[in-house]
């Protein structure tokens, strides 16, 4: 039996280190799958007889189903935000792995967080519970792309504007939950936050392009 050469090892340790980055991938798509199907669980169910007090209890149930829906969107992004760049690492380090599970930790909390903003009373706390969770939950996603591109973790092939995207996409994101914190102490329309800034970032950077 002969020994294997030095290119043999090195396409194994590739190898090797080619699976556990999709082991870690794989699972925190499980996760985050499992983070929406708690979304869901959490849904209350409408009651009544007849239709008309079922749309009632539809009604009663409003900001329930409102915050789920919220939730659904900001949990896909999470994810959508994940895919995007995990699909170019190819290998993982244990500070990557350890800032993963943080993310993961807060996709998880999500539905609680979600929970809690759908109750009635003390909104600001509320909102701002939801929003802070958020704000950590991008801000470990953008330590996990500093850490797969100051090591090196990314395919040769790797599109060179996707760090400089990702870290504009999720700062976008990040300033909008921050800026709604304030201002959810001043009215309920600081849900508008998620929407407007990100909107206005992205009319802004079209037209510098333009």
């Amino acid at each position: 039996m002969t020994d294997a050469t030095p290119g043999e090892d090195t396409a194994a340790a590739s190898e090797e280190r080619l699976f556990a980055a999709e082991r870690l991938v794989f699972f925190s798509d499980a996760v985050v799958a499992i983070a929406i199907t708690l979304l869901a669980l959490e849904l209350p169910l409408p009651e009544g007889p007849s239709g008309t007090e079922l749309l009632h209890s539809l009604g009663d149930h409003k900001s329930e189903y409102i915050s789920f829906l919220i939730s659904f969107a900001v949990i896909g992004g999470h994810w959508r935000a994940h895919h995007r760049l995990f699909e170019h690492v190819t290998r993982v380090t244990s500070g990557l792995i350890r800032l993963t599970f943080v993310w993961l930790l807060m996709q998880v909390i999500m539905p609680f967080a979600t929970k809690v903003i759908g109750e009635d009373g003390a909104f600001e706390f509320r909102f701002v519970f939801y929003a802070v969770v958020q704000v950590v939950a991008m801000t470990v996603f953008v330590l996990m792309v500093w850490q797969i591109q100051r090591h090196h973790l990314y395919r040769a092939d790797t599109p060179p504007e996707l760090f400089g995207r990702t870290y504009r996409g999720a700062g976008v994101m990040i300033a909008a939950f921050a800026v709604s914190i304030p201002v959810a102490f001043f009215t309920t329309w600081a849900y508008a936050c998620w929407i407007v800034i990100p909107l206005v970032s992205g009319l802004l950077l079209r037209f510098r392009k333009d």
